[in-house]
């Protein structure tokens, strides 16, 4: 730039700052609408500057151990001015230049970039973009060594325009959780648009002056407003967890080609929200995160049976009734005034019990239990779900929480079949998320809490703002009903519709759900089926639901379409958290006398150091390379402990060094407490090894 062209832009600059100084000042003697009509800014661009919004960096997501989920990151666009260089310095290195940006971008020939740039210079143009494409840091950093960039801004004309992008590190994990931004840096779904106040920070301002060809770029004259930064959010989501959870899901859904499925995982006691995955299928098969069904209002759906352990709670709370007693459900139909309801079962059930009522999921055993207590008193029946608190919303943090539709009996709508129907599910809504707090209910000793998916709100790794559980309802029930309602969830799992699901190794506790799906008034044999329930059962650290949403086939029941799913999840939870594991004892006490410690370990290497000994030994023929010890009279005897592809190995009574041979051989992440040989293990020899599966030792 010339001396005369820059004393004229000081020239300027200083004009309008006095003028915005001035006019501040008369701003508050005289009539503001002089100065809002826009007057002093067609000034300030007649002299080719104007005062731009300068964005502010938007904060990241983080999950519940510190892993970005979201992020800014800033790319470039690269821009030049041309008329900067010499002609020296431009005639000497352009043709450098132009072949380094052919190569780099692929756009375009060496020479086609001379061209573009050369007819820029001619025509005196200050701003030209070069390409379109976004640069990341790095390559910024190598461009900034190229021929005539080199020199700089100043001398080089190089303008590296800096426009940040969000990026997710774990690409589509929990995609639609955690949402989207616009082209504007706003939050347009998730928690980028729940939580885009706290996200967003505060734009600041700047002068900017307008460059031949149509770009602007920043003066740093001191008069600039910066840009207040966004604030961080910390969500209870873990990473391992939603990775499990969305695979699962993602793996029956394709198996049973349905139209979108749900999955929520939550800590029982927190009601911290680990894992949440909606997937959707497209026109071509493929799953998607389309629309959060287990929040919003398009998965507020009918529930199914799955709502047969509220119309439970109200019988047991409103009756002496006992588990025990029966009922009869007859033939698998029954008539209520002009409607018959049918069970899953041809042929029906007969009279059974309560207790095998819900754990075969009979909806007539269901109705005509509700309907003989509340038919002359349905709006009794409805206070106990008001009161259980499923007619009002869980205040969830994300926005756009569905809200649950209960009927009640001044409703123009209710009718004598509307009370048995609703007992198993039908003519009401709930979301699942709102299911799944019900249940969370029931393992967390009747307290009923607020599931929440952020807590905090973090500036420089500071807290700002915490967000704690709230309790909902402290007790939804007597604890004589919660008793009898955690037999029943067992029985289900143990001995109902849900025992394809039974663990050996821990307690599920839950219930199926298969729901009708209504079009153009009527039902059809379309399905929305479900399981929710915690595990384990006999101390639940982690509640769960499934929806599966018109699976296709032959299988269409929950207990065959979304139960499974439920199992993979806990499956893989209990492998991965061996605080859940009860240890297993050790087969035997030492023995006393005058025999060494030899319990168990390499046949060889024991056999070896016995005869060294002089110690008598001896062993059937089907001993291995492992064995365990038995004592027979006066010699050791060696029995044969083997290890099985994929199945864990007993090593109770090894050393610790044989121990982890065994079991890291066996891709088992191994966690270890005490001194000495192995007293105990957490996972049961001869189980199967899942992927990624921990044991933990206790040495004594």
């Amino acid at each position: 730039m010339s001396i005369k062209r820059s004393i004229l832009l000081r020239v300027r600059i200083a004009f309008l700052l006095v003028f915005l100084f001035f006019g501040a000042i008369v701003y508050r003697l005289v009539d503001v609408q002089f100065f809002q009509g826009g007057y002093w800014q067609d000034l300030a661009q007649s002299i080719g500057l104007k005062v731009m919004t300068v964005g502010a960096t938007r904060g990241n997501i983080y999950s519940d151990n510190g892993s970005l989920l979201a992020t800014s990151l800033p790319f470039y666009k690269v821009c030049f001015d041309p008329y900067l260089s010499t002609d020296g310095l431009y005639r000497s290195n352009i043709d450098s230049l132009c072949i380094l940006l052919s190569d780099f971008f692929e756009d375009r020939s060496p020479h086609q970039y001379r061209r573009k740039i050369d007819d820029a210079r001619k025509r005196k143009r200050r701003y030209l973009t070069l390409n379109s494409s976004k640069i990341n840091y790095q390559e910024k950093k190598v461009m900034e060594k190229w021929p005539i960039f080199r020199e700089g801004r100043l001398r080089g004309g190089v303008i590296f325009e800096k426009v940040e992008e969000r990026f997710r590190p774990f690409s589509h994990l929990g995609y639609r959780t955690i949402g989207m931004v616009s082209d504007e840096n706003r939050g347009v779904v998730g928690l980028e648009f729940s939580f885009n106040r706290q996200l967003a920070g505060k734009d600041g301002q700047a002068l900017f002056q307008k460059m031949a060809g149509g770009g602007w770029k920043p003066v740093y004259d001191g008069t600039e407003v910066r840009p207040k930064n966004g604030y961080d959010v910390e969500t209870t989501i873990n990473v391992n967890l939603q990775d499990v959870t969305e695979t699962a899901l993602l793996n029956h859904l394709q198996k049973h080609r349905a139209d979108y499925g749900v999955a929520v995982l939550m800590e029982v006691e927190t009601g911290e929200i680990k894992a949440i995955s909606n997937l959707s299928r497209n026109s071509q098969g493929q799953y998607y995160e389309r629309y959060n069904y287990a929040v919003g209002d398009q998965g507020s759906r009918e529930p199914g049976s799955t709502f047969k352990l509220a119309s439970m709670i109200a019988l047991l709370e409103d009756t002496d009734i006992e588990l025990s007693d029966t009922v009869d459900t007859g033939n698998g139909e029954y008539a209520f005034f002009n409607e018959t309801m049918r069970d899953h079962k041809p042929g029906g059930y007969g009279r059974i019990s309560v207790q095998e009522v819900f754990e075969k999921s009979s909806n007539i055993g269901v109705a005509k239990l509700i309907n003989s207590r509340f038919s002359n008193k349905p709006e009794r029946f409805i206070d106990y779900l008001k009161d259980i608190g499923l007619a009002s919303p869980l205040g969830f943090q994300m926005v756009g929480e569905g809200k649950p539709y209960i009927k009640t009996p001044s409703d123009s709508s209710w009718s004598g079949t509307t009370l048995p129907w609703m007992s198993h599910g039908y003519e009401l809504k709930m979301t699942p998320l709102q299911t799944l707090a019900l249940y969370n209910a029931i393992a967390n000793g009747g307290k009923m809490i607020q599931p929440i998916i952020v807590k905090s709100i973090l500036r420089d790794n500071k807290v700002i703002e915490e967000y704690e559980t709230k309790v909902l309802k402290k007790r939804i029930c007597s604890e004589r009903t919660l008793e009898k309602l955690h037999t029943m969830l067992e029985g289900v799992v143990r001995r109902g519709t849900a025992k394809n699901i039974r663990h050996s190794q821990y307690t599920i506790a839950g219930k199926t759900g298969t729901a009708k799906k209504v079009k153009n008034g009527r039902y059809t044999n379309r399905y929305y089926t479900s399981f929710v329930g915690y595990f384990p059962a006999e101390a639940p650290k982690y509640s769960c639901i499934v929806v599966i949403d018109e699976p296709k086939g032959y299988q269409i029941y929950g207990s065959d379409v979304a139960a499974p799913v439920f199992k993979e999840i806990a499956d893989k939870i209990f492998s991965l958290e061996v605080e859940m594991h009860e240890m297993m004892p050790a087969n035997r006490d030492q023995f006393a006398g005058i025999f060494p410690v030899i319990r168990s370990g390499h046949h060889g290497e024991l056999n070896f150091l016995c005869n060294q000994l002089g110690i008598s030994n001896h062993s059937d023929d089907g001993a291995g390379d492992w064995v365990k010890t038995d004592v027979v009279g006066n010699s050791v005897f060696w029995k044969n402990n083997d290890v099985a592809t994929n199945k864990v190995p007993d090593v109770r009574g090894m050393t610790l060094r044989d121990a982890l041979y065994l079991l890291e051989n066996q891709g088992l992440k191994v966690k270890t407490e005490g001194k000495g040989r192995v007293k105990a293990q957490s996972l049961y020899p001869g189980g199967k090894i899942l992927k990624g599966s921990a044991i933990r030792l206790t040495l004594g």
